[in-house]
């Protein structure tokens, strides 16, 4: 059975669906995901259409006036399992304007500048969005310290996992160690780009590993500076700031400025946006690498349109590839047709990562996962990729 992932639309019939949808769309084109692997199902084709034993996620949309549809439908798909987000509209108004069915579900208010999460909510539930949400902020201490604090708060706000060196480097921790860990494990970095950033050597260092790991980068460019064409790159978004984009137009102090509100919801915004876009370029730079080299020595790699990778070998036997951005995690091979292929017995998995600038320690206990552990599922690193393929 080809698994479909089903994406449900349920509730009031509001314009806002359109837009969701849409973006949606978008999304999944930016990871390089097929439409095909997706049907779109609503309350008129929800009998025909819909199947319990394949991944299903629903919007709900709620109704200020209280007048409830698809209730039953929606009690359905909690018996199945199913993930439903309920969608409500005016602030601290959830319980009057979503059915009692649902009072236990994590909702969210809908705002235009919130679409973008809602979308990501969905591709994490399908587990085609990693939902570690990780955020690197890097910056110059001497002079953007505030709004470097500002932005950890609000993005946590927004449940996002945050790094800042001042608060994130645990007691008693190799630093450097740690801050380039965190990184290459991060979804996106906001680069303050003050005058004398990249005079700092850590700076630097931190703007040439994001190239090197081809993170994308959302740069916020001080009022009084102007950064050159060859300090940008193909993953890095720069925003030139002016000063009226902070509170009392106060860029240039390092413990007093502050972005405004509004200023700062749309970089959050930007930081929801471009989360698809990085993970589909490093997926795609972990794929091309591993094709290339299988390619070379003679073996036929096929890309699913899952995004991962597949060997068939004699007697029906078959392995599994799976591009992982940052460190490896168990349910980086929980997509359902991954599962499916599982259960057949004849299938071995490999998690295929990048571990340039990863903390030894962790590698280290990968390592020893692969060797003394019999499990199913095995990571692989880069660096490895071309002895591994040649001996097996």
């Amino acid at each position: 059975m080809k698994y479909k992932y089903q994406l449900i639309t349920l509730g009031s019939d509001t314009p806002f669906i359109e837009n969701i949808l849409s973006l949606f769309n978008s999304r999944v084109s930016e990871l390089n995901i097929s439409l095909d692997s997706f049907k779109i199902i609503n309350r008129d084709n929800f009998e025909r259409e819909y199947l319990g034993n394949q991944p299903a996620f629903t919007f709900y949309f709620g109704d200020k006036n209280g007048n409830f549809k698809d209730v039953e439908i929606a009690k359905k798909l909690l018996e199945d399992g199913s993930m439903i987000l309920p969608i409500f509209f005016t602030e601290d108004a959830f319980s009057d304007e979503i059915p009692k069915v649902l009072e236990n579900q994590n909702g969210i208010q809908y705002k235009q500048i919130e679409n973008d999460r809602i979308v990501n909510i969905a591709l994490e539930s399908f587990e085609l969005l990693r939902n570690t949400r990780k955020i690197f902020i890097s910056y110059r201490r001497d002079e953007s310290s505030s709004v470097a604090i500002q932005l950890f708060e609000a993005l946590e706000s927004h449940n996002f996992d945050v790094f800042l060196d001042t608060h994130s480097v645990g007691k008693g921790e190799p630093f450097q160690e740690e801050l380039w860990h965190r990184m290459a494990d991060s979804d996106v970095i906001v680069l303050l780009s003050t005058p004398e950033f990249l005079s700092s050597k850590w700076c630097e260092e931190e703007f040439a590993e994001a190239g090197a790991k081809q993170i994308g980068i959302i740069q916020l460019v001080w009022p009084n500076h102007n950064i050159e064409k060859d300090d940008t790159s193909h993953i890095s978004y720069p925003t030139k700031l002016k000063k009226e984009n902070f509170v009392n137009d106060l860029f240039d102090d390092k413990d007093a400025s502050k972005l405004k509100s509004d200023f700062l919801e749309n970089i959050i915004k930007d930081v929801e946006s471009i989360r698809a876009r990085n993970l589909a370029a490093r997926q795609d730079s972990l794929i091309t690498n591993f094709r290339s080299i299988a390619s070379k020595l003679g073996k036929n790699i096929v890309v699913q349109p899952e995004r991962f990778l597949t060997e068939d070998l004699p007697g029906d036997l078959r392995r599994i590839f799976i591009p992982t951005i940052g460190v490896p995690q168990s349910n980086s091979c929980q997509t359902a047709e991954i599962r499916n292929e599982m259960r057949s017995g004849k299938v071995s998995i490999r998690l295929i990562y990048d571990d340039l600038r990863i903390r030894k320690k962790w590698i280290d206990h990968l390592d020893w996962l692969n060797t003394n552990l019999n499990i199913d599922i095995k990571t692989l690193k880069k660096q490895e990729f071309e002895s591994w393929l040649r001996n097996n």
